[in-house]
């Protein structure tokens, strides 16, 4: 009988104890590294009164290779456009970073190349926060994104976990159009 009454007191210790390694592992991918994220970030914004980024996206992407984030070469290279999907744990404004985008000119291939970063992140909680920045960044945010179609659309072959897939793309086109 004692064994019985043990069994739920058991079962709420391995709640407890489950809740407990979900909630470490979510600060750790919080805290992976934060310099990475601010530079990133900072790669975003806008500068006042133009259209061009304050930072050098090569710059935070170079500090992703670095610490093994991503790999010395992008996945795809699609046009214009480097494709580097990530490798280790990250987080980008409170959400699982899965890839980083980059679209420059090295060679003009015809037209429309509009440089500046994208990302795309596996979304945790809600966007609001993604929401805000694209506003006041004159970002385009994409909100749901079916990774698995987007990634082949540009012929990279990956699995990614089924989940709440959102992009922002922080290009000179999205901060050339409109803003309502």
């Amino acid at each position: 009988m004692q064994a019985i009454t043990a069994m739920p007191e058991y079962r709420s210790r391995r709640l407890l104890g489950a809740l407990l390694l979900a909630a470490s592992g979510a600060s750790a991918l919080a805290a992976a590294n934060p310099g990475l994220e601010s530079g990133l970030i900072h790669a975003l914004h806008l500068k006042q009164g133009t259209t061009q980024r304050t930072g050098t996206s090569g710059k935070a992407i170079q500090a992703y290779m670095r610490e093994g984030y991503i790999g010395q070469r992008p996945e795809q290279r699609f046009d214009y456009t480097d494709y580097y999907l990530l490798k280790k744990p990250a987080s980008f404004m409170g959400h699982e970073l899965v890839l980083i985008e980059e679209e420059y000119i090295t060679q003009y291939i015809g037209c429309c190349v509009s440089p500046g970063v994208g990302v795309t992140v596996k979304v945790r909680g809600n966007t609001q926060k993604l929401q805000a920045f694209a506003r006041t960044q004159r970002c385009t945010l994409s909100d749901p994104v079916d990774i698995g179609q987007a990634l082949g659309e540009v012929a990279i072959q990956a699995r990614l976990p089924r989940g709440h897939y959102a992009s922002l793309s922080c290009r000179e086109r999205d901060a050339e159009r409109e803003t309502p």
